[in-house]
């Protein structure tokens, strides 16, 4: 179920643009409009799911479906070779600014840890 005031609802409504570089019936790839890493992709899923603490066990399924396409994303966008990382934020001190559990996929240079 969607939410009105969800930015990523809206992108995957296309009511927002953004330079889109995956799509299927399950989740949407975007670049992101603040990347913090050459390549810095956020895959959402089209389900809206607050966070990672509201995922029920009946979604799970989604998750490995975000993980596979993650995958592919990097392979075709030449990453996948020399390295990529896939993060999600959950919750204010996590990091996590919009209430849609994404994920980010950075690549494109040497990624330091700890991360933050």
């Amino acid at each position: 179920m969607e939410k009105e005031d969800c930015i990523f609802c809206k992108i995957i409504k296309k009511q927002i643009p953004c330079e889109i570089v995956y799509e299927d019936d399950k989740v949407i790839g975007f670049k992101d409009i603040n990347p913090q890493a050459p390549l810095h992709i956020v895959i959402v899923p089209r389900e809206h799911i607050d966070d990672l603490n509201s995922l029920k066990q009946e979604q799970g399924e989604i998750i490995g479906h975000i993980f596979i396409v993650a995958k592919e994303i990097a392979k075709t966008l030449d990453v996948a070779d020399s390295g990529y990382r896939v993060v999600t934020n959950c919750g204010e001190q996590g990091g996590q600014t919009v209430q849609h559990i994404h994920f980010h996929l950075l690549g494109g240079r040497r990624l330091q840890w700890p991360p933050g």
